[in-house]
């Protein structure tokens, strides 16, 4: 199992052409296998005239579950090659469909893995992915004259604000990367001189593509 640092976000289409022969790679971010079996299924239905639907995918943090099929052409020309391809991205919760319109050209066995390994790669790169991190939501419980400061050691972290209540007092939700969570915690508790209440949830996993944040 390979540590995994990002997460597919958006999937794409790639294809290339080999002695004639349509390879054509569907790339989707799926949680389950029965997700990943109804994406495949789609995806012969809708290539119900190609000779083969290849597919690989690779579901769990840690890439749990590993799955492939050559559908018909020689064995490991196809599903194995692909996702291998995913692993080496060190990429989870992925499903790869690789459909292939025969060209009227036999192209061996090293043909075969260069075309559909090369069919994934060209999909992979106009994906969108989203690198991993792990955090903590620190809701914080304050009143107003310490709302500044709390909010100034949020900027000063870089922190993003993924709740806010404001009534008598303010009660806000900082999504505080893990390496951080120690000293933002005691930063906030001298700068309030305690009157800062804190509340540190479990561990979560979360996304960051460009500035936006999206939990996992």
């Amino acid at each position: 199992m390979n540590h995994v640092s990002r997460i597919l976000h958006k999937g794409a289409q790639g294809e290339i052409v080999e002695k004639k022969s349509r390879f054509i790679a569907n790339i989707f971010p799926v949680k389950t296998e029965e997700e990943a079996m109804e994406k495949i299924a789609e995806m012969k239905k809708k290539y119900y005239d190609a000779r083969h639907n290849c597919y690989a995918y690779i579901i769990g943090a840690n890439q749990e579950t590993e799955r492939s099929s050559d559908d018909g052409e020689p064995s490991g020309t196809a599903g194995r090659p692909m996702l291998e391809v995913l692993a080496g991205e060190g990429i989870c919760d992925v499903l790869a469909v690789v459909t292939r319109y025969f060209g009227g050209t036999l192209l061996g066995t090293g043909g075969l893995v260069r075309a559909y390994s090369g069919a994934v790669k060209e999909a992979l790169s106009d994906c969108v992915f989203l690198e991993q991190a792990m955090g903590y939501l620190l809701q914080i419980d304050t009143d107003y004259t310490d709302l500044a400061k709390v909010q100034y050691i949020a900027r000063t972290h870089e922190l993003w604000e993924t709740n806010g209540a404001y009534a008598e007092r303010v009660t806000l939700e900082l999504l505080v990367p893990a390496e951080k969570i120690d000293a933002v915690e005691t930063e906030i508790t001298e700068k309030t001189s305690g009157r800062a209440e804190l509340k540190r949830s479990d561990a979560v996993r979360y996304g960051i593509t460009g500035k936006e944040v999206i939990m996992l």
